[in-house]
C-alpha cells in the first residue's frame, strides 16, 4: 500500500493526568477528526468516575470510539479491540475525517500500529477460568509467578496486577508455547500514515496534578460509584474492577481499611502507574514529547499538533 493510500492517523498518548483529553478534542477540531480511546477503562459502562471518563461538556461535539462498548463483566480482550479500534479508524478515514488514537494503555496501541495477529491464540476459557481462580485464592502474584517461570522476559514488562495481560500472556504460552510473542510481531501496521505525540509532565507537577485528580475523583463520589457497582453484582475479582480506584474503594467498602488509607493508596498506585506508562511510551522510536509543563495553552499545543501532522502529510 502506498502512501498516499493510507490512512493519515494522529497517536495522542502520555500518563494519567497528562491533559490527553482536553488536547486530543482541541486537536480534533482543528483537523475535522474523530477521537478513537486507547484506555482499557474506558470500554467500560457505569465506570465514570474512576475511570476520568469524559463528560459530553468535555467531549465538545466530538465523536468518541471505543468509550462504554461493554459492560463490566464483559470479556473483552486486546483482540476485540484491535479489531473495533481498526474499523472505526478505517470508516473514519473514508469519511474523509482524521482518526486520532488518543490514550495510555500502551498494549491498545500497540495493538492498532502493529501488525500483530491475534489469531494465533484464541481465548481459552477453560485456562482463563483455572488462573482466575487462582488469583482469587492466592492473588495476583501467584499468577505472576506463574508466566515468570515460563516466560520472564514478557513478566518483567506486565505489572502482577494487570491480572487480564497476565493470563493473556499465560493463555498464548500454554496454548502455542510462544515467548515474547510481541516482540516477535513487532512490525509496523502498514494502512497508516502515522505521527506519535505523548505528552508530559515533569515528576513533580505530574504527581501534583495526580493527587489533585485523585481528591476530586472522591469529591465527585468514586466510593458511591464503586458500591453501586458492587450492588449491581459485579464482582471484585473481575479485570473492570481491579482497574485504579476500584479496588481501593472496595477494599474501604469492605471494611478492611478507612478511605484517608484508600485515597493514600489509589494515589501511590496512579503514581506507580504513571511511572510504569513513561517506561512503556520511552520504547517507541520516532515519538514527539511534548512537555505540558512549558506551553501557554492547550490551544496552543492542539495547534501545534495539527500543524505538524499536516506538513508530515503533505510532504
Amino acid at each position: 500500500m502506498g502512501t498516499d493510500s493510507k490512512i493519515p492517523l494522529i497517536i495522542i498518548a502520555g500518563p494519567t493526568a497528562t491533559g490527553k483529553t482536553e488536547v486530543a478534542v482541541k486537536v480534533a477540531e482543528k483537523v475535522s477528526g474523530e477521537i478513537i480511546s486507547a484506555d482499557s477503562m474506558l470500554i467500560y459502562r457505569h465506570m465514570n468516575i474512576g475511570t476520568a471518563k469524559p463528560t459530553e461538556q468535555e467531549k465538545n461535539g466530538i465523536p468518541h470510539h471505543l468509550v462504554d462498548v461493554a459492560e463490566p463483566d464483559a470479556q473483552f480482550t486486546v483482540a476485540v479491540f484491535q479489531q473495533q479500534a481498526r474499523r472505526a479508524i478505517t470508516d473514519i478515514g473514508r469519511r474523509g475525517k482524521t482518526p486520532l488514537l488518543v490514550g495510555g494503555t500502551g498494549f491498545y496501541i500497540d495493538a492498532v500500529i502493529y501488525d500483530y495477529d491475534f489469531g494465533q491464540a484464541g481465548p481459552s476459557r477453560e485456562i482463563r477460568d483455572m488462573l482466575l481462580k487462582e488469583a482469587a485464592d492466592k492473588g495476583n502474584q501467584a499468577v505472576h509467578d506463574r508466566l515468570k517461570q515460563v516466560d520472564p522476559h514478557t513478566a518483567d514488562r506486565i505489572h502482577a496486577n494487570n491480572l487480564k495481560r497476565v493470563i493473556r500472556a499465560l493463555e498464548i504460552y500454554y496454548q502455542t508455547g510462544a515467548r515474547g510473542w510481541r516482540d516477535k510481531n513487532k512490525i509496523d501496521y502498514s494502512c497508516y500514515n502515522k505521527i506519535f505525540f505523548c505528552l508530559y509532565f515533569q515528576r513533580d507537577k505530574l504527581y501534583q496534578r495526580i493527587e489533585e485528580r485523585v481528591d476530586k475523583m472522591i469529591k465527585q463520589g468514586l466510593a458511591e460509584e464503586v458500591r453501586e457497582l458492587l450492588r449491581r453484582g459485579y464482582h471484585p475479582g473481575l479485570v473492570s474492577m481491579q482497574g485504579l480506584g476500584y479496588r481501593e474503594m472496595v477494599g474501604y467498602l469492605h471494611n478492611r481499611y478507612s478511605l484517608e488509607e484508600a485515597v493514600h493508596m489509589l494515589k501511590r498506585n496512579t503514581r506507580r502507574f504513571a511511572k510504569r506508562q513513561l517506561t512503556w511510551l520511552k520504547r517507541y522510536s520516532n515519538i514527539k514529547w511534548i512537555d505540558m509543563g512549558q506551553v501557554n495553552s492547550t490551544d496552543h499545543v492542539a495547534g501545534e499538533i495539527a500543524e505538524l501532522a499536516g506538513r508530515v502529510w503533505q510532504r
